[in-house]
């Protein structure tokens, strides 16, 4: 086998970073040669992630210690918050223009600069770059991907209902007016730093809505949404906390288009997916449990008949830290560097 690839992920003190680094050490195309973490330089990842005790890492360093120009890597990851990452990201390609770059954070997943100030709160720092972003939905911008240099890691929750809707919209088999997305994730989505809200006393034997009405990940769903009907889309949508650890689950309501029943909404989703590794579209009326697809790159999707008539319930869950962000940069790496996109994110669910 000819040489490793070399790659760096910045930010590895954080649940989606350690997660590449879990998933990378079992890739048998990279070399891990850069880890970054500001607050943690200096240290072994094995200080900040007991579990990594037995693999040879590369020491935790400061970004602003990092020569792009000379690092050599063939790939980088970008674990860090929004906004943080467009002046990074800048930096390295201002350093090394060849860079290849999977960014899982949201700095470049609106190729709407304007929707991006609205959203975020503050305007592009880098516009000149999103142009040239591409959306990492792999089972939707395939194509895309294989060409790009800077690929826009999905979010979690926009994964989780872009996967099961977007075959459906291309289809013209659901009414665009009439989508709703209830969707639940575990604590992990909320990042790693220290919060006061999320506490374990805050947050056990609870259940709560957040961003009611107004959360960031709308604007990615119009986007990718309007981008499959060709047309404006507008859904709602609403994100939910739940005290366990992984996972998201979306239970969405949609009326079928000009007659279309669950049964053939579920056709078309099973046709769809019948050759993707990562999107398993369970018999019709059987539907996932996040636990099912803990671990693993997999999204589950089910279709049941509503009592309604007319209406279909779809199902959806996805692990929010692989499939719903790091195995799914993993995915897209692949497939940027020319390797079999399951290369190293094939694993099994764990269950129990």
């Amino acid at each position: 086998m000819a040489s490793k690839a070399k790659v760096g992920v910045l930010g590895a003190s954080g649940y989606t970073g350690s997660e590449l680094v879990r998933m990378l050490l079992r890739h048998p195309r990279v070399e891990i040669a850069l880890l970054t973490a500001e607050r943690s330089a200096g240290k072994q990842m094995r200080e900040v992630f007991p579990q990594f005790s037995p693999y040879e890492l590369p020491t935790l360093v400061a970004l602003e210690s990092v020569d792009w120009a000379a690092s050599g890597l063939d790939l980088i990851f970008c674990a860090l918050p929004h906004a943080t990452t467009q002046k990074v990201i800048k930096a390295i390609f201002a350093a090394a223009p060849s860079a290849k770059i999977v960014d899982l954070s949201a700095d470049f997943r609106l190729a709407d600069t304007a929707a991006y100030a609205k959203w975020y709160g503050h305007e592009h720092l880098a516009p000149e770059l999103q142009q040239q972003a591409v959306y990492g939905l792999v089972e939707i911008h395939r194509r895309d991907i294989k060409k790009a240099q800077l690929i826009a890691n999905p979010g979690c929750y926009t994964s989780c209902a872009e996967l099961p809707l977007i075959p459906l919209i291309k289809a013209k088999a659901i009414e665009l007016d009439d989508i709703v997305i209830d969707a639940k994730s575990g604590m992990t989505g909320a990042g790693r730093a220290a919060k006061e809200a999320m506490l374990f006393s805050e947050v056990s034997e609870g259940f709560n809505a957040y961003g009611v009405g107004h959360h960031r990940h709308m604007a990615e769903l119009d986007q990718e949404f309007s981008r499959a009907a060709g047309k404006e889309v507008v859904v709602s949508f609403t994100p939910h906390l739940l005290p366990m650890n992984r996972g998201i689950l979306s239970t969405i309501y949609v009326r079928g288009r000009r007659g279309k029943t669950p049964e053939e909404l579920h056709e078309i989703l099973l046709k769809f997916y019948a050759k993707e590794p990562f999107v398993h579209v369970l018999p019709f009326g059987e539907t996932p449990h996040t636990r099912h697809v803990r671990g693993s790159n997999m999204t589950f999707i089910g279709v049941a008949k509503d009592r309604v008539p007319g209406k279909a319930i779809i199902i959806a869950a996805l692990d929010n830290l692989v499939k719903g962000a790091s195995g799914q940069a993993i995915q897209n790496m692949n497939l940027v560097m020319g390797w079999p996109e399951t290369t190293g994110i094939d694993q099994v669910a764990l269950f129990p």
